[in-house]
């Protein structure tokens, strides 16, 4: 699961990267002197989106470098980053992979069985699921202050 993470992440650097550079350029070369003189938003406007463009572009290399470095732990009796899980509230289920970084992708599970969102411990369902056990019960508000009740069904 990590190795597909990083290259999701890793292609969204690379695509950032790409937009930058264009963004970039068409600030620099993507109008006339005349043009520019003329309307200079529209140079600043490429230039802002190249800034936002490399914004991005660095967070997900940071991301990356996380996940780089990032080693899981065996898995135990308590969830835990690393861990991937399923949860329940009666009607619906959700499986998820409790990572570092990379909060809402979705990933196909090995041997294409589904797919697993990625959720990190800074989410409120990433805080409401650390330390817990199989068949421990959270509470997690899905806003407008309404609050869902999951179960811990699978913890691997």
């Amino acid at each position: 699961m990590v190795e597909q993470l990083k290259q999701r992440i890793r292609a969204s650097a690379q695509v950032a990267l790409r937009e930058h550079e264009a963004a970039a350029i068409e600030a620099r070369e993507g109008a006339t002197p005349d043009e520019k003189r003329a309307d200079a938003r529209v140079a600043l406007e490429f230039s802002q989106l190249a800034d936002a463009q490399g914004r991005r572009a660095h967070a997900a290399l940071d991301d990356l470098a996380v996940l780089e470095s990032f080693r899981p732990v065996p898995a135990g009796a308590r969830v835990t980053v690393g861990d991937i899980l399923e949860i329940e509230d009666g009607d619906a289920g959700r499986t998820l992979f409790l990572a570092p970084v990379g909060a809402g992708i979705d990933l196909t599970m090995p041997h294409g069985d589904g797919y697993v969102t990625v959720v990190t411990p800074a989410s409120p369902l990433g805080k409401a699921v650390m330390g817990c056990r199989l068949g421990d019960i959270v509470e997690v508000a899905a806003g407008k202050g309404d609050a869902r009740e999951w179960t811990v069904t699978f913890i691997a």
